[in-house]
């Protein structure tokens, strides 16, 4: 079998994420409504948070700021004080929030562990991606937890050199386009791109469709059976 280690996505593809999220937006929105339309609160904090990623990174505290730099932004000098007071409680909720799996994941894990090293790769803060994990109930699954600040074409050719596997024998699957499927098709490994609805618009990207190493499945359930594929690929 040629492949040896798969590489997990941490965020909507073993856990609920994104709706959240999406919770956190809508209550923005409504503090938000006396000053701007919520279309137009939605896309300034998109933008907001996207400028931001270089200084604070992905994830909950991140998005948090950005928050409230939007709302000030917005409101200016009318911005009631309170708005801050529930925004931050907005933040903490989404720091809180309980760690919900997707349907079957265990089972799929207890699948893939049958036909390699299992690791898990996700970005974010760290101290929230520990906590999800450890409430999640999954971390003696994996024999290795990678929790990075950006995934890119390097973050994988480093994590494969580390666990000592060559790229073509690795796998990576993940609901992102842009962070889980391109960098890891780029630094030589295969890549399977499993949609979730709710999918952050930062994170789209166009699919590499006519890609060999490529594929785009259902769900993560179908991740053991396009493995057993590759088995028989004949580069493998």
């Amino acid at each position: 079998m040629p492949i040896d280690l798969i590489c997990l996505d941490a965020d909507d593809t073993l856990w609920h994420n994104m709706r959240h999220f999406e919770e956190a937006h809508a209550a923005f929105t409504a503090m938000l409504q006396p000053f701007v339309a919520a279309e137009v609160a939605r896309e300034t904090l998109d933008a907001c948070e996207a400028r931001n990623l270089k200084l604070y990174g992905y994830g909950a505290k991140g998005f948090t700021l950005s928050m409230i730099e939007t709302a000030l932004e917005l409101g200016g000098e009318r911005l009631p004080g309170g708005v801050i007071a529930d925004l931050l409680a907005a933040g903490r909720r989404l720091l809180a929030h309980p760690v919900e799996l997707l349907h079957g994941i265990e089972t799929t894990l207890d699948a893939l562990a049958d036909r390699g090293r299992l690791v898990l790769v996700t970005k974010g803060d760290l101290l929230h991606q520990e906590a999800k994990l450890a409430a999640s109930g999954l971390g003696d699954r994996f024999a290795g937890i990678e929790i990075v600040s950006d995934k890119t074409e390097q973050t994988f050719t480093r994590l494969f050199d580390r666990y000592g596997v060559a790229s073509d024998k690795a796998v990576m699957a993940g609901d992102s386009m842009r962070s889980d499927v391109l960098p890891a098709l780029a630094a030589g490994a295969w890549a399977a791109y499993v949609p979730q609805p709710l999918a952050w618009q930062h994170e789209a990207a166009t699919a590499p469709a006519e890609h060999p190493r490529f594929r785009q499945l259902p769900d993560l359930a179908a991740l053991p059976g396009w493995i057993d594929l590759i088995g028989q690929h004949p580069s493998g």
